[in-house]
């Protein structure tokens, strides 16, 4: 579990993937690379989901993992087409029981201080903060997480290239999930060189910390 959420510690980003066919899914993984983010996270909030992560699999620079899981029955879907990681909106007990007794990496969303401990109830040391911008931003998870000097965050939701420097100096940041270098429009359109190019430009801010 501690080897894949050090890897995310080290590339910072975590690109937050909403594809539609999964026929785009190795060459969106080849454009990622390109870019030096060799990392994905396939939400379920598309039918294209599991293929997309059985595809981007045989990939073998990728560390692919699933997002948007809300139930147990997703986990193995995806952990079963090739996932490391699972991520989730909420904090699902069922959820996090299960991947936490298989031994499979699972950041939860929190967004307030009761989260956080029922969190920390289940041995998690790191926890979606979601969604960031709405619930006010750095600000807000500054104070929210001041108690609780044990926990690391991976904000999502409102990360853009704007704003992305700022979490990643809080010292309790261990990456930033995010939409903007990955967008499905550019997925769908093909534009595989502006991802990279987005990539890129996501790459050179988060060399910065």
């Amino acid at each position: 579990m501690h080897n894949i959420l050090n890897r995310i510690e080290k590339v910072k980003i975590v690109p937050v993937v909403a594809i539609h066919h999964a026929d785009h899914a190795p060459a969106l993984a080849e454009a990622l690379i390109k870019g030096g983010l060799p990392c994905a996270e396939i939400t379920f909030r598309t039918d294209a989901a599991e293929k997309a992560i059985k595809k981007m699999r045989h990939n073998r620079e990728m560390l692919i993992g699933a997002g948007t899981v809300l139930s147990v029955e997703q986990v193995k879907r995806a952990t079963g087409a090739g996932a490391k990681f699972i991520v989730s909106p909420g904090l699902n007990p069922q959820v996090v029981e299960y991947c936490v007794k298989q031994d499979i990496p699972v950041t939860p969303g929190i967004c307030t201080p009761s989260d956080i401990e029922r969190a920390l109830g289940f041995g998690l040391n790191v926890v979606k903060f979601f969604p960031a911008e709405a619930f006010g931003g750095l600000k807000t998870l500054k104070a929210m997480s001041a108690p609780y000097t044990m926990m690391k965050f991976i904000p999502t939701g409102g990360i853009n290239a704007e704003n992305l420097s700022e979490y990643l100096a809080f010292d309790k940041v261990l990456a930033c999930g995010g939409s903007w270098m990955v967008k499905s429009d550019l997925i769908s359109g093909e534009k595989f060189s502006e991802i990279s190019h987005r990539t890129r430009l996501a790459v050179e801010i988060a060399g910065k910390f």
